[in-house]
């Protein structure tokens, strides 16, 4: 019961996913990335193996569209499921099994992927494609943040929001941006506060840090 985009910046191949949700931590099993790898969000009756297999099948080569197919093919209960995948060529995949909560469904964009299940109706994903579609001289965190605006604006989910997670990788290992709220009366309004402080206290903190072009993996 969730709404989800994945994304890929056309300007710095940063790659992000960022969901929300009313149920508790929709950041810990619904929100999967790797950097220089791809985004997959796995969401409705959740299967956290739709990502964790996925994206070791983008690491391994596979397309998006490929490896959600693979990953789908594998599970016996795949139309209680819902994902949406981008990799870092940009290629897409989502899915919308038949048996999700309505309004279910998904929409692709230039480089992102929105989906959604129990939805206020279609109009939550086109906002979504629409904050996106306008936001592209944007760093793609903030993308995120006010794309997952635009729907929770738009209706979002029926049973409101309690929990959101935006996350984005640039070239290191470790996320350039990981704002998890688990649980929130206001998660929309705690998360452009938190991205506030991220933004002017946290992000600085974060490009200082070392690189792995500086440091040695151990042998």
């Amino acid at each position: 019961m969730t709404f989800s985009i994945a994304a890929l910046c056309p300007r710095t191949g940063q790659i992000g996913i960022a969901a929300t949700t009313a149920a508790q931590s929709v950041g810990k099993l619904a929100c999967h990335a790797l950097p220089g790898v791809g985004a997959f969000a796995s969401q409705a009756r959740l299967n956290p193996y739709l990502a964790y297999d996925g994206l070791r099948l983008l690491q391994r080569g596979a397309t998006a569209e490929v490896a959600l197919a693979r990953v789908l093919a594998s599970d016996p209960e795949q139309q209680e499921r819902q994902a949406g995948v981008i990799d870092r060529h940009g290629n897409i995949a989502a899915f919308t099994g038949a048996e999700n909560i309505p309004w279910a469904g998904h929409v692709a964009g230039r480089l992102f992927v929105t989906q959604g299940n129990r939805l206020a109706g279609p109009q939550v994903l086109q906002s979504m494609v629409e904050s996106m579609q306008g936001s592209e001289h944007l760093e793609l965190a903030e993308r995120l943040v006010l794309a997952l605006r635009a729907g929770a604006d738009a209706g979002g989910d029926v049973e409101g929001e309690r929990s959101i997670n935006v996350m984005v990788f640039a070239d290191e290992e470790y996320p350039l941006c990981d704002i998890r709220i688990d649980d929130h009366d206001e998660p929309l309004i705690e998360l452009e506060r938190l991205f506030a402080l991220y933004r002017e206290e946290i992000l600085p903190v974060v490009l200082g840090l070392p690189k792995r072009t500086e440091i040695a993996e151990p042998r």
